[in-house]
């Protein structure tokens, strides 16, 4: 079948083609898709002990809702620098970038080539937890509406830790450098700021309210439970900026970071010599 070479990008089809055809791809799916559903099924095993035998309370499907969630973005903060953070100290290593590059592929096409085919995955092992999640609608206590925005969740941490993965992989020159230094900022972004927060609201109480929830909208299971919870909310944002909301916090700062990520990589891949630069 003949068709249009201008219709999909060559990188991101050779990447579509190396990840799809090797039998890791199946087996990651069926991994992540087996650990969540054990989750899911121990979850309702200890609830159903708790409240009895004969019953599954919409209450007790709305907790195994953020917990499945909460799981979801941990499994999925420990996947995606895995799969992004050797994009390109990969093809370092393998002695092929330099051929990349000489290609009549663009900078920017490279780095979104390669950043679209990991997340291209990672968004396909995630919506393939749909099915798990029915289990929530049989027994009631969330809407289509909340399942929507936490999947938004999903993505957003999937394309800010992917991009701080292609940043770091253009960087430095080693893939296993590129995976600590996302993990590390990863870990730094979600618990760090979150145990400062706690620390803030510890020790100056109201004074240091504000700052603290500034802190805490970094965090994805902060932001999701202010989305669904107002309550929780609510005491960072008292007498704060009118409207502001936990996920303003986490959408804002987690597009900027993406972007910024983006933007670096995609300059760090094609360096200008310094001559080029004065001469400019």
């Amino acid at each position: 079948m003949n068709r249009n070479p201008r219709m999909i990008n060559p990188v991101l089809e050779k990447e579509f083609r190396l990840r799809m055809r090797t039998i890791r791809a199946p087996l990651a799916l069926l991994a992540y898709l087996a650990v969540i559903g054990l989750l899911a099924l121990g979850y309702i095993y200890l609830a159903m002990q708790n409240y009895g035998m004969n019953g599954f309370t919409p209450e007790a499907s709305r907790g195994l809702f953020y917990f499945l969630s909460g799981a979801q973005i941990v499994l999925v903060c420990f996947m995606a620098p895995g799969l992004t953070a050797g994009v390109i100290s990969g093809e370092r290593e393998k002695q092929t970038l330099s051929m990349l590059l000489t290609t009549q592929q663009s900078s920017s096409a490279i780095v979104l080539s390669k950043l679209a085919a990991a997340l291209s995955f990672m968004l396909l092992v995630v919506f393939a937890t749909l099915p798990v999640y029915s289990i929530v609608f049989l027994f009631g206590g969330i809407s289509p509406g909340q399942l929507l925005s936490a999947f938004g969740i999903f993505a957003l941490v999937m394309i800010m830790l992917g991009s701080l993965g292609v940043m770091y992989s253009t960087l430095f020159k080693k893939t296993v450098v590129a995976i600590i230094m996302t993990y590390g900022t990863g870990l730094f972004l979600y618990a760090f700021t979150g145990l400062l927060a706690m620390f803030l609201m510890g020790v100056a109480g109201a004074g240091m309210r504000l700052e603290a929830g500034l802190l805490l909208g970094l965090n994805p299971i902060s932001a999701m439970l202010g989305l669904f919870e107002p309550d929780f909310e609510g005491e960072f944002f008292r007498g704060g900026p009118a409207g502001l909301r936990l996920w303003h916090v986490f959408v804002a700062s987690h597009a900027a970071i993406a972007a910024l990520a983006v933007a670096t990589a995609i300059r760090l891949l094609r360096p200008v010599p310094r001559r080029s630069r004065r001469a400019a």
